[in-house]
């Protein structure tokens, strides 16, 4: 079972996440913040992070880099309210496997979920 990690500081949104992510298989730990987020990449076995970027205590700008950086090859799916195109472009420069901007539909991030870790529908 791949385990999946949320960091995301609004508590509807992860449990939205998680909710959705578990009714399709996936088991999921959450983070609330930027530090807890690399702690638990470092310490349990993450498949795939879906990554807000305005995490309180360390942004999730600095997680991407700080998890690219150590040379971490985890997908890493942005998942934030931060829609410019500046903001993509800037994701994906940093190392960002994937994007999707709030509000978003969840089927939309399962796919994308799906298509990093490999897995048919």
């Amino acid at each position: 079972m791949y385990r999946i990690l949320i960091a995301e500081d609004e508590a509807r949104v992860a449990a939205f996440l998680e909710k959705g992510l578990r009714k399709h298989g996936f088991a999921t730990v959450v983070a609330e913040d930027g530090e807890q987020a690399i702690r638990i990449v470092q310490t349990k076995d993450i498949a795939l992070l879906v990554l807000d970027l305005g995490l309180p205590i360390l942004d999730g700008w600095k997680v991407l880099r700080e998890l690219r950086d150590r040379g971490s090859t985890l997908p890493i799916i942005v998942l934030t309210a931060q829609d410019r195109e500046s903001s993509k472009t800037n994701a994906f420069a940093c190392g960002a496997t994937d994007f999707v901007s709030k509000p978003f539909h969840f089927n939309e991030l399962l796919e994308k979920v799906r298509s990093h870790l490999d897995i048919a529908c």
